[in-house]
């Protein structure tokens, strides 16, 4: 986005009112990114998000309100640039390879998103302590992915190609379950794991699980 701006400048010599709003914006929020991962968010503070961001001190303030403002806007964005990630890997499959692409879109996610995705995951944890305007947006976002996994195999249950044994409903918390329990050991000790190799794993132990058994 800064080079974009920056060759806008050099075309005219002048950004619009909305593209400087928006540099500065994108600014702040990557400084924010960069505070929260180093030192979680009871720590950072606008004032130093907008001094990092090359900004007075109170511009952070006056663009959000207040530091849950910027946090909350900060959760927004990232919660639109997953689903639009997210939907360009499942796009209109169902069943089993609906959920065979959603758990691809999660594995290169953290790959490409490293930074944001630590800073977001950090930003709920801490939410989790007290009631917040955060922690209720995540618990709404919570019942999205369960009925989005309970969707993926309840058609695949119509269609015939998953077990109709399988409780669609149950599989979608221990669904969210693995996803969620990985990006936590991620979190504390990314190193550690084989990505490519523990989403593979999950991929086999998915297709034996929920395949229609002859």
């Amino acid at each position: 986005m800064a080079g974009k701006s920056a060759n806008k400048q050099q075309g005219n010599g002048r950004m619009t009112q909305a593209e400087r709003t928006a540099l500065s914006d994108q600014r702040m929020f990557d400084a924010a990114i960069s505070l929260i991962n180093e030192r979680g968010t009871q720590k950072t503070t606008l004032k130093e998000i907008g001094e990092i961001a090359g900004y007075s001190r109170g511009l952070a303030n006056y663009r959000f309100g207040s530091k849950d403002g910027l946090m909350l806007e900060l959760f927004a964005r990232f919660d639109t640039r997953w689903k639009e990630h997210l939907g360009s890997y499942v796009e209109t499959r169902t069943g089993i390879n609906a959920v065979l692409a959603a758990a691809d879109a999660l594995r290169d996610f953290l790959k490409l998103e490293s930074d944001y995705m630590r800073a977001m995951y950090i930003l709920w944890y801490e939410s989790l302590g007290h009631e917040s305007e955060i922690r209720n947006r995540l618990a709404d976002h919570h019942d999205v992915y369960r009925k989005d996994a309970t969707q993926w195999i309840s058609d695949g249950i119509a269609s015939g190609e998953i077990d109709p044994d399988i409780n669609a409903e149950q599989f979608a918390v221990q669904y969210c379950a693995f996803i969620f329990g990985l990006v936590y050991q991620w979190l504390v000790n990314a190193k550690a794991l084989d990505l490519d190799a523990l989403f593979e794993d999950y991929e086999d132990n998915i297709r034996k699980l929920l395949s229609r058994k002859e």
